[in-house]
């Protein structure tokens, strides 16, 4: 009995840990007129190389296509450590504009996506913490 009720408790705990990390981060937020759709291929993002889809939708709900989007991202100053700050440019491929962004450590990561416009630039910040 001790053994069957050990194996199942390794199978749930097995099972969790699996789901924990399936399937992509997402998450929508809207930027003026704008309905921002981002994707990372990584759910938590990690430590190192992430792919970052970015899906944007007008108002009327039509995909914007003719935007320059950029993603900066960085992690505040630590003690010992200055803070970290880059930037990604992104190409569009089936109406999402993507790119690859590395985070060199794990912790918090404060992640801007700007796009610009019509010679406006709306914004959308997200946190994530990579693992």
């Amino acid at each position: 009995m001790k053994r069957v009720t050990l194996f199942l408790a390794a199978m749930v705990l097995l099972a969790g840990s699996i789901s924990a990390y399936a399937g992509n981060y997402e998450i929508t937020k809207k930027a003026g007129e704008y309905t921002v759709m981002v994707t990372i291929d990584k759910n938590p993002p990690v430590t190192g190389n992430n792919n970052v889809a970015v899906g944007i939708k007008d108002g009327a709900g039509k995909d914007v296509t003719d935007a320059t989007v950029a993603i900066d991202y960085g992690m505040p100053a630590m003690p010992g450590m200055p803070a970290m700050n880059y930037k990604s440019g992104t190409s569009l491929k089936n109406n999402r504009y993507v790119a690859t962004v590395n985070f060199s450590m794990s912790g918090p990561w404060a992640v801007t996506i700007k796009i610009t416009r019509g010679g406006k630039t709306q914004s959308v910040k997200l946190n994530v913490d990579a693992k």
